[in-house]
Formats: structure tokens, C-alpha cells, sequence
């Protein structure tokens, strides 16, 4: 996907509102309120569009006026007695139909302690998947989750993984996800952003920041972007000078952030947004 070019005039239109991030609204909730506060874009997950109904919520995406930065999310590939097949073309069904240009995907943990096995699983499964996501015209977004998720969560645990897994696949079929809180960390990070900037492979740029202390359950250690460690200058710079000109979703996994007021938590995102985020995406000198 590519917007005009970012503009520090009008800031919040490549702005998405990830649904996680505002989690105990429905879904015409989130559009209601990503539409009253002038963001571009909205990244819905597919238990809120399945509680309004897909056809009900494409219609509402479409009033609204809303981009549909991505829908979250199939995957789940590594189960030994279940394919997933099934499942993530119903995704990609209901992606097509919303008009979301991306699938994200997180691609399950180690259900038998065989992690090659199960990253094995993955790219058979994957390639399964391929043709369909074509004929649906949905790229398929490889997220990479922080390797403490690798047990339950997702075996792909870099971006230079998850690049490796699409390579194989057309680059309009199988895209990677940059969410910052996953690959932060990563010494490679830069030269890995690069790199899936030149193969035309990034599909998402999700941002929310990483917090010290983590919380007990460290699912739920996103935060704010400006309330931890994270370095959004750097990594947007670099995303930026890999060419991608999409949305950037904010999703926050956050017990205070969901108990927080919907509108309050739009309002502090936009402003985070703003001053923390897209400074690095405008263009340079502009």
C-alpha cells in the first residue's frame, strides 16, 4: 500500500488504529472513534469483525471512510493434527471482502518440542496458502514475535526468518511485518529492514514500545510509544529509507491501556504519534 507522501501538516493520515489497542470496544466502536479523531486508517482483528459480521463490517469500514491497514490475524501453521488450512482462507475470505490488502500472521509455537519440525510445518503450509492469497489479491504478512514467544507463539522469531520464509513466494502473494516491539532488539535490524525494503516484502509497520519492568504476563508488556526503551527515530528512519509509505498501525497489548477511556487512548496515540513516530517517517528535509 502507498499513501501520499507522510506530512507533518496532516499528521494522522497514515495513522491506523490496531482494535487490540482499544480493546473493549466492538468494532463500530473503534470506527466511530478512529473516524472522530481523524486517523486514516483502521487495523481490525478478526474477533471484532466476526462479532459484527463481515458484510456488516465492510459496510461500516466504507462509511466511515476508513483505510483497512491490515486484518488480524491467521497462522497458526504448526499443529501437528490440524493444518490450519481451513481457517486462514476463511481469513483470507474475510479480508478480501473488508478491502485489508494485508493478512497478518503469526505462525504458531512448538507443539512437540521439534522446533525445526514445526518451522517445517510452516513453509509446506505457507505454500498452501500462497495460491489462495492471490486469487483473493491479500498478501500474506509474516509478523516475527520476540523469541520469548517462540515456545507458544510463533516459530519465526527475526525478520531475517520471516524473510527467508517468503522469499520463495511472489512478492504480491508474502510480505514481513516490522512491529517494534518484536524486533527492537535485534543487532540486524537495520540491515534486515533494508534488505526487505529492496525485495518490496515489507507488508506492516506496527509500533508500540517495549516497557521496563515487563509485567508478569509478558503479553501484555506493550505500551505507549514514549514509555519505554524503544527507539522509533532509528527504526522509522530506516523503515522510511527502505520506501515504505503505508499505515502505521499502533498495537498495544496493555491491562492499563484496555481499563483506560477509548477516546483518552486515541488522543495520547495521536500525540505519541506525532511527536515520537513520524518525525522519522516525513521526508527528509520536509
Amino acid at each position: 500500500m502507498t499513501l501520499p507522501a507522510y506530512d507533518l501538516d496532516n499528521p494522522y493520515a497514515a495513522l491506523s488504529l490496531n482494535t487490540k489497542t482499544v480493546n473493549r470496544w466492538t468494532l463500530k466502536e473503534a470506527i466511530d472513534g478512529a473516524a472522530r479523531a481523524g486517523l486514516g486508517g483502521i487495523g481490525p482483528w478478526r474477533d471484532r469483525v466476526q462479532e459484527a459480521g463481515v458484510a456488516r463490517a465492510a459496510k461500516m469500514l466504507s462509511d466511515a471512510g476508513l483505510r483497512v491497514s491490515s486484518l488480524c490475524r491467521g497462522g497458526f501453521l504448526t499443529a501437528i493434527d490440524d493444518d490450519g488450512l481451513e481457517d486462514n482462507r476463511r481469513a483470507l475470505d474475510e479480508a478480501a471482502e473488508l478491502g485489508a490488502p494485508e493478512l497478518v500472521m503469526v505462525m504458531g509455537g512448538i507443539p512437540d518440542r521439534d522446533l525445526i519440525g514445526a518451522r517445517a510445518r510452516v513453509e509446506e503450509r505457507l505454500a498452501l496458502l500462497v495460491p489462495y492469497a492471490l486469487e483473493r489479491g491479500v498478501r500474506i504478512a509474516l509478523e516475527p514475535l520476540h523469541p520469548m514467544f517462540a515456545a507458544d507463539r510463533a516459530v519465526i522469531s527475526t525478520l531475517g526468518q520471516a524473510l527467508s520464509m517468503a522469499e520463495p513466494h511472489p512478492v504480491e502473494a508474502v510480505g514481513v511485518v516490522v512491529d517494534t516491539f518484536h524486533v527492537w532488539w535485534d543487532p540486524d535490524l537495520r540491515s534486515l529492514i533494508e534488505t526487505a525494503g529492496q525485495r518490496g516484502r515489507i507488508s506492516s509497520y506496527q509500533v508500540c514500545d517495549w516497557l521496563v519492568p515487563m509485567e508478569a504476563d509478558p503479553l501484555l508488556s506493550r505500551g505507549m510509544m514514549g514509555d519505554g526503551v524503544i527507539d522509533f527515530a532509528s527504526i522509522g528512519t530506516w523503515v522510511r529509507d527502505a520506501g515504505y509509505r503505508g499505515d502505521v498501525e499502533v498495537e498495544i497489548f496493555n491491562a492499563q491501556v484496555w481499563a483506560t477511556d477509548g477516546d483518552q487512548v486515541v488522543e495520547t496515540m495521536k500525540q505519541r504519534y506525532r511527536d515520537l513516530v513520524l518525525p522519522a517517517l516525513a521526508p527528509a528535509g520536509g
